[in-house]
């Protein structure tokens, strides 16, 4: 009997999911989450007055470095050539928190939902460290994939 869950064998052994048979495919991944903040921390990302920098601009920075080396961080997951991640900030002033959507996109064998994710995970986590001397009650959420495109499964879109 097979393990619904792919990456699990018969046996219930944890594995790493053989893709060597399957189709090279464009794929995509968009996957977002979001982290809320003080009205005083916002302002300092909003204007770019931190003390530290670009908060946002060091965040897109490592939400990048972060999509290139999710395999190293999450046990299963294959290496990825990414062609292409983007990273997007979405400033929400009225509840003090910033969005942040990453879309990563690769041709291979296998789907690049977990570069997004990671990136968006370690963008928001870069936006606290930078942030946390002046507030450490930051919350972060959301982090969800959005979008998927590609491979055999074809195009999966999350209900709003």
């Amino acid at each position: 009997m097979s393990s619904p869950l792919t990456h699990f064998d018969a046996a219930g052994q944890a594995h790493m999911v053989d893709v060597g048979a399957k189709a090279e495919t464009a794929r995509v991944a968009v996957a977002t989450g979001w982290i809320a903040m003080q009205p005083a921390t916002f302002a300092l990302v909003r204007d770019g007055g931190h003390k530290k920098g670009d908060v946002l601009g060091i965040a897109r920075v490592a939400a990048i470095m972060a999509s290139k080396q999710a395999s190293s961080l999450i046990p299963l997951c294959h290496p990825i050539a990414l062609t292409r991640v983007a990273v997007e900030f979405a400033l929400d002033e009225a509840a003090s928190r910033v969005g942040c959507t990453v879309t990563a996109e690769t041709v291979g064998k296998t789907g690049v939902e977990m570069e997004a994710l990671t990136a968006v995970s370690v963008a928001l986590l870069t936006v606290y460290d930078m942030c946390k001397a002046v507030d450490r009650g930051m919350e972060m959420g959301g982090i969800r994939l959005l979008e998927k495109a590609g491979g055999k499964s074809g195009h999966w879109k999350a209900e709003d």
